[in-house]
Parts: structure tokens; C-alpha cells; sequence
């Protein structure tokens, strides 16, 4: 009956409004703003509208779809992770909701449900009041390498390759504010199509603790290295290198001067692998070298290459003025590394990470990655500050 009298009471303001003149129609605003608490614009749109049209119903408010207890477990899944991209996030909670039972109370059947029918979207929402974001200036100190340049060709593709084998180089400084003195640089190396990753601790920048850091890297490397490329510095366009890559048949290419983008890869893994972890401070002795071999040959070993997602470019479209890029699905170095290979021949060494993943918790190596990394921090806290002559 309620409902019956609003309708009747709505159709007797249209009459009358619709037969106002001005002055009139100012006063019956007033009158049915007051009534109704409407805003004074949608009251003219109501009242503007047929005498016989009923008004509009109100919308029917989706219902909540995720718990609270579902987004307290997506965080500290998140956590643990490293903080990843949404989609991201997504592509690795298949492998990390079983081992979220043993570390998080709560995790049920229903919570595992929800998760996994999450959207990126919806995570991203979400986790937005916990997400921040770190600022922070990073100086560059690579000193141009002149010798050999003519004799190492520079890379003009993009190296759309489909097997592995293929790595981009790059050297990571730990020099903090001050670039006097010797100090640790992290040698990074990124294969191309599995996004692999290896990293190695090395004191100073010079040429032959460049090559045994990548002998290192590639006796390491589950399938054959093929070819690196590094960009213009003197730790890499050296004899010492150009030696060993043609004594182990390995193609050697260098990007262009000053163009980053030519090693595109392995800036993004030099920011994620890295200065993310590492940070800023100066690394510059040999217990620290040590703690973060330590660290790179073992754990973040462990959790980049078998528990890390990462997503590749498939393609990029231009729509007027802006790109659309396409990406294809995530998938961790180790599932890209063995979809190279048809089933049934998937090498030993490949089948042994396999096997070695299913019995690795990420928690745990989250839990041992954060131990290490505080015990770096105090072994840095220990040298107390330096006198060094700064970088402005």
C-alpha cells in the first residue's frame, strides 16, 4: 500500500509541476525537495519525466564475494611472495595454497575456492591500502668500455628466441653514496625465453672475476648457454671474456651505447632480483660477499626460479595515440623451462628441479630469505657510518 501511495504521490507532483508555470515550479521543487531529501536536480529529473512513468527501481547491490579471512590470507601469501604484481599473484597461488595450510590458520576449502576465483582486478582492490611504494635515487657507476668494441658486434634484433641458452648480462653496484674504494657488485644473468636467473657476488669490477663469476653461472645453468650480451662497460668488453666465450663456442654481442632498452630483460631482473632485495647500502667486505653468494646460490635461488611467476610480452598494438600491450600467462623460469621440451623428454636435470620443487615450502624459503637478509643488515650496521667523499 506504501508503495501504491508513493506512486499516486509522484504522478500528482508530475501533473502539477508539468502545469506550473516559473514561479510555481520553484515552489514545488522546494516543497517535494523537503519531503523527499532529494538533490534539486534529480527532483527536476523526476518530475520532468511522463505523468504515467514509474519511477526508477533501485538497483540490486551485489552481495560481498570474498571474506575478510580470504583477504587476511591473500596478504600474507603476498607477503611472503615478495610483494608481486597482481597478475602475478594469481598465476603462483596454485603452489603456494598448499603450503599455506601448515603456515596460516585458517585457510579452508571455501577460502581456497575463493581465492583461486579472484580476479587480479579484485586483488589489486583489495590490497590497495597496504600496497607503498619505495622512492629512491640509484646512481649509475659502469665505465665505458673502448677496447674490443670493433671486434664484439652490437645486437640489432630483440632476440625472439624459443629456446634457451640465450642470456642478457649486466652488473648490479653495491657502492652505496660513496663510489671510492672496492666494493661488491652482483653479476646478474637472465636467459631470454625461460626467464632464468642466476646471480653472483663479486669484489670490484674486474675482468677476471667477471669470467669466473659466469663459468660459475653456467656450470650452474640447466641447459647449454649459447650466447650472452652484455651492454658497453669495461668489466665485459675485455679479452678476458671474449677469450672464454670463444673457447666455449658461446656467441658474444653488446647493445648500443646509452639505449637500455636493448637489454630490456635484464634491467627488469637487475630492479626485482636485486637492488629490490639487496637495496642501497654499501656491500664491501668479504664476509658480506660471502653471506650474499650465500643467499643468491641457494634460497633466492630456490624462490625466483620455481615459485616466482613472471609474465612475457606477446605483443604490443597501436590504437591511435597509445600502445596495448598483451601479455602471455604467467608461468615460473622452471614451467617455461621444461614446456621447451616434448613429454617424455624432458632432461634428468629439468626432472630433478621438478621433483626438488614439490618438496620445497615457500614459506620456509620466505622465512630463511628475511633471517639472511637481516643478518646482512647488521653486518653492514656494524661498519657504523663512512667518511668517504659522497656523490652529488
Amino acid at each position: 500500500m506504501a508503495g501504491e501511495r508513493t506512486l499516486a504521490s509522484m504522478a500528482n507532483y508530475r501533473k502539477r509541476y508539468k502545469k506550473a508555470d516559473r514561479v510555481g515550479r520553484a515552489e514545488l521543487l522546494n516543497e517535494f525537495c523537503t519531503q523527499t531529501g532529494y538533490h534539486r536536480k534529480y527532483a527536476i529529473a523526476l518530475l520532468g519525466r511522463p505523468a504515467d512513468e514509474a519511477p526508477p527501481s533501485p538497483g540490486r547491490r551485489r552481495g560481498v564475494s570474498y571474506s575478510v579471512e580470504s583477504i587476511r590470507v591473500l596478504r600474507r601469501i603476498w607477503e611472503s611472495s615478495g610483494y608481486p604484481w597482481s597478475v602475478r599473484l594469481k598465476a603462483l597461488l596454485p603452489q603456494w595454497l598448499p603450503w599455506a595450510r601448515r603456515h596460516i590458520q585458517g585457510v579452508s576449502v571455501e577460502i581456497e575456492e575463493q581465492l583461486l576465483a579472484m580476479s587480479p582486478r579484485q586483488m589489486d582492490r583489495r590490497l590497495a591500502e597496504h600496497k607503498f611504494q619505495l622512492k629512491r635515487r640509484l646512481y649509475g657507476h659502469t665505465k665505458p668500455g673502448t677496447l674490443l668494441k670493433s671486434q664484439i658486434p652490437i645486437r640489432t634484433d630483440n632476440w625472439d628466441v624459443h629456446t634457451p641458452g640465450f642470456l642478457e648480462i649486466d652488473l648490479v653496484v653495491h657502492c652505496g653514496p660513496s663510489a671510492s674504494g672496492e666494493f661488491i657488485c652482483s653479476l646478474n644473468a637472465t636467459d631470454i625465453h625461460t626467464q632464468w636467473t642466476e646471480t653472483r657476488a663479486i669484489m670490484g669490477k674486474g675482468e677476471a672475476g667477471v669470467v669466473c663469476a659466469l663459468e660459475e653461472i653456467r656450470q650452474r645453468l640447466p641447459f647449454a648457454l649459447k650466447a650472452i650480451d652484455s651492454d658497453n662497460g669495461s668489466e665485459f668488453i675485455n679479452h678476458h671474456l671474449k677469450r672464454w666465450c670463444k673457447k666455449l663456442g658461446v656467441a658474444f654481442t653488446r647493445s648500443r651505447p646509452y639505449k637500455k632498452d636493448d637489454n630490456a630483460h635484464i634491467e627488469q631482473k637487475n630492479w626485482t632480483h636485486v637492488r629490490k632485495i639487496m637495496g642501497w647500502d654499501r656491500y664491501d667486505t668479504p664476509e658480506q660477499c660471502a653471506a650474499m653468494n650465500a643467499l643468491y646460490r641457494e634460497d633466492l635461488y630456490h624462490m625466483m626460479n620455481f615459485f616466482q611467476p613472471c609474465v612475457k610480452l606477446l605483443t604490443k598494438i597501436r590504437v591511435g595515440s597509445r600502445v596495448r600491450r598483451y601479455y602471455e600467462t604467467p608461468q615460473t623460469p622452471l614451467d617455461r623451462l621444461a614446456a621447451c621440451y616434448a613429454e617424455g623428454h624432458v632432461p634428468l636435470v629439468v626432472q630433478k628441479l621438478l621433483a626438488e620443487r614439490e618438496n620445497l615450502d615457500p614459506f620456509t624459503l620466505s622465512s630463511r630469505i628475511d633471517v639472511s637478509l637481516r643478518r646482512l643488515a647488521r653486518m653492514t650496521a656494524k661498519r657504523g657510518p663512512r667518511n668517504e667523499k659522497q656523490i652529488v
